[in-house]
């Protein structure tokens, strides 16, 4: 079996001798993305998100003992002892602490549910505690999240086009973020775990690793297409596809370093230990950054690009590269060809080689 060089590997991505036509082929990720996208909002509502106490309201419970290991199997009888009717949520919070959630319960079945629950893990009734949260708060906590969302994606595109001077590259990022958070919650929809505060910053932290990584890839495309209309070696997005292949190793290697300890929290922390409250943040921060990594790579540029292609002078430039390859016979589509961008002399044509400089003679001519 050969061996892999990755650092052969990249080098090739980043010169150009090897490529992958993530551009040419935007219309394939176009269709993968939508199609995940329908999928993960068809979950939002069937089967639907779980939302935590802080969003829906209710009554909740803290059960912590001396226990190496509790068992959830009585706290879920003891509740229901008291309401029949009732079925509770009932989270390990660590090695020997329960979380019961339950429907808003009045004040007489809250002490009720107490003493079961104190009798079922051999407790003094003093031990467990209570808590209610009402339903407006929950729905205050709710308005400020989206809230938040929305003010957090208005001032991305704002300074993304003061930056980059371009709003095509503004809108292609907002479509990565929108992509990434909820790919994010539709995941949440399917493993069925509970949307809580803790889950919210997970998400607006996606949004931030997912923007961090599409801006590198945009400063990059910025980079090889500055002068693109000045030459006829190579398309506005054949310079695009460049900086993407470029900048794809970065992208991977960054998003495996973070993956390691978010994985490590959600995993080993959250389902071998049983710290129930990790894995709301943690698994909001393991599938954004996966999805931030798709999105910035197969998702955002060729948006980009795809925005920039219906402008008259891409159109042209294109037509008129295309035309000049079809005369020269040159048809390859290798994007070797990319590799003189920013190596070429000033005063030097771009569609020329340029010449060796000569050194002056001891005589001075």
């Amino acid at each position: 079996m050969p061996k892999i060089n990755f650092a052969q590997w990249g080098n090739d991505l980043y010169t150009g001798r090897r490529s992958y036509n993530v551009v040419g082929k935007r219309r394939v990720f176009f269709t993968v993305s939508a199609v995940i996208i329908a999928v993960c909002v068809g979950l939002m509502f069937f089967p639907g998100l779980e939302l935590g106490i802080d969003f829906r309201g209710g009554s909740e419970f803290r059960v912590i003992t001396t226990q190496s290991s509790i068992e959830t199997g009585p706290a879920t009888e003891a509740v229901e002892s008291v309401a029949a009717a009732e079925v509770p949520r009932v989270t390990k919070v660590g090695a020997g602490s329960l979380r019961i959630q339950t429907q808003e319960l009045s004040n007489d079945d809250i002490e009720r549910v107490k003493s079961a629950l104190a009798e079922a893990y051999d407790l003094p009734v003093d031990s467990i505690t209570s808590n209610w949260v009402g339903p407006t708060w929950g729905r205050d906590v709710s308005t400020k999240a989206f809230t938040g969302a929305g003010i957090f994606m208005v001032l991305v595109m704002i300074a993304m086009t003061f930056y980059f001077r371009a709003w095509r590259m503004a809108v292609s990022a907002i479509a990565a973020l929108a992509h990434d958070l909820i790919v994010t919650i539709g995941v949440y929809a399917v493993v069925g775990f509970e949307i809580t505060p803790a889950s919210v910053i997970g998400f607006l932290t996606v949004l931030g690793y997912s923007l961090y990584d599409t801006v590198v890839v945009f400063d990059k495309v910025r980079e090889n297409t500055a002068a693109v209309l000045d030459q006829s070696q190579f398309t506005y997005a054949e310079g695009a596809n460049l900086a993407v292949n470029q900048t794809m190793v970065r992208s991977i290697n960054t998003s495996v370093v973070a993956l390691l300890p978010v994985g490590s929290i959600l995993f080993i922390g959250a389902f071998l230990l049983g710290a129930g409250t990790l894995r709301d943040i943690s698994l909001a921060l393991f599938v954004g950054m996966i999805a931030g990594t798709y999105s910035s790579i197969f998702l955002a540029t060729p948006m980009e690009v795809a925005l920039r292609s219906n402008e008259k002078r891409i159109r042209e430039h294109t037509a008129k590269v295309l035309a000049r390859r079809a005369t020269s016979g040159d048809d390859t589509t290798s994007v070797s060809r990319l590799t003189p961008i920013g190596a070429i002399r000033p005063g030097v044509h771009q569609g020329q080689a340029a010449q060796p400089r000569r050194r002056p003679r001891k005589d001075g001519r």
